[in-house]
């Protein structure tokens, strides 16, 4: 029977190791590991250098990079982070991540190569800090993004203090992206994954030096389809497993339905209004519409029309054509860079401002310690407040922050 360790809280403000050592780090990171012809058969010498605790969800992801790691040469200990209870929020075990069934797959792996397993129990940050920021934004006509939560508050926060409770060098996870040292700027860089495709740079911008510093992407270089190759040639019991879906813990009935079951009350109905301020009729709630959406608004016009500001302080939806989407400019606040402190003159980068969108050039400028403004080359259609907007250069994640 699996057993769920209560997380013991860090005594400590901030949490983390506190400012990378070169000394002890070396310069840059181990070099991922990356995929060959020749074999992934694990190590038996467990005369290792660095410690790890490896962030396991029970899919094939964070499996092969449990392998990798030990192969790299590193001490491993695998763990899953218990987030909640599916059927306390009436979600199957087939479609989340953390049900018993991801616990014992998780086990399996961790059996298999022969290294310790722990079960977390974090559902009690994961319910202040991601489910109910998620409502919270929803109920302030905003557009959240879960995952870039999860990530904050979870793997690089509660899972990150308790590796170094335990006494480990570093954390990893199976996440697409990689991390590189800069020796002229003397900065850990945060980059896209090889795998274009399955990127996750973007859900990642929030990382500081210190997490860069003790993390590793052992499938940074890799492509998904290699991952499962792996996978299968070590018989994992996960090879073929379905990849989670985006929002763990909402149901097939969509966001709006679990947001008014799990505060059980009905968001009140409003007004939607077009763009000059004319009452067009009663919306169901403003938790039920985001910026660019069209369908399912319930009410019958002469030409569509689309969903292009929520305004939860009076409690309605303003409706316009589609042009009325478009934006050339943006502002951001609880901003992270990377590769610097701070942008002291304007730089060109690439923008995204949804994790699906393609990369946008745009101009860049830091308008105070904790905010920038991003001024694209062309209209972009549905910036959203309180999606993230992520900025690039090539490959390099600069940083990024909440859209406002």
């Amino acid at each position: 029977m699996l057993q769920f360790s209560e997380y013991v809280p860090d005594p400590g403000e901030g949490g983390g190791w506190g400012p990378f050592s070169r000394q002890s780090l070396g310069s840059q990171p181990p070099p991922s590991p990356g995929y060959s012809d020749t074999g992934w058969g694990v190590k038996s010498n467990r005369k290792m250098s660095h410690r790890a605790l490896i962030a396991m969800s029970g899919g094939v992801d964070s499996s092969v990079s449990a392998l990798l790691l030990i192969r790299a040469g590193f001490d491993c200990t695998g763990a899953m982070m218990k987030l909640f209870n599916n059927e306390d929020l009436g979600i199957s075990r087939e479609r989340s991540c953390c049900s018993l069934d991801d616990a014992q797959d998780a086990q399996a792996v961790a059996m298999r190569l022969d290294i310790p397993f722990f079960v977390f129990n974090f559902a009690d940050t994961f319910k202040t800090q991601v489910i109910e920021r998620f409502i919270g934004a929803y109920q302030r006509g905003l557009t959240p993004n879960p995952c870039i939560d999860c990530n904050r508050y979870l793997k690089f926060d509660r899972f990150f203090r308790r590796a170094r409770e335990l006494g480990c060098d570093f954390i990893a996870t199976g996440h697409y992206a990689r991390i590189e040292y800069d020796r002229t700027g003397g900065r850990y860089l945060l980059k896209k994954g090889a795998d274009q495709s399955k990127d996750q740079s973007y859900v990642l911008y929030t990382m500081t030096q210190n997490h860069l510093a003790h993390t590793r992407f052992p499938l940074g270089d890799l492509q998904k389809t290699q991952v499962r190759d792996i996978a299968r040639t070590h018989g994992f019991v996960n090879a073929q497993k379905h990849d989670s879906q985006d929002i763990c813990f909402v149901r097939g009935g969509g966001y709006a339905a679990f947001i008014e079951e799990y505060t059980g009350r009905p968001c009140p109905k409003g007004r939607f209004k077009d763009m000059s301020g004319a009452d067009l009729g009663e919306h169901k709630g403003i938790i039920h519409y985001t910026v660019g959406q069209r369908k399912k608004l319930g009410i019958s016009t002469p030409a569509p029309l689309y969903v292009c500001s929520v305004d939860a302080s009076s409690n309605t939806v303003v409706l316009g054509e589609p042009n009325a989407l478009y934006q050339k400019t943006l502002t951001a606040e609880h901003i992270n860079l990377i590769p610097f402190d701070k942008l002291d003159t304007p730089l060109r980068v690439q923008a995204k401002i949804r994790y699906k969108q393609p990369e946008q050039p745009a101009i860049l400028r830091q308008t105070g310690p904790d905010s920038i403004h991003v001024e694209f080359d062309s209209p972009q259609r549905a910036i959203t407040k309180g999606q993230a907007v992520v900025l690039y250069d090539g490959d390099v994640v600069i940083g990024g922050g909440v859209i406002i």
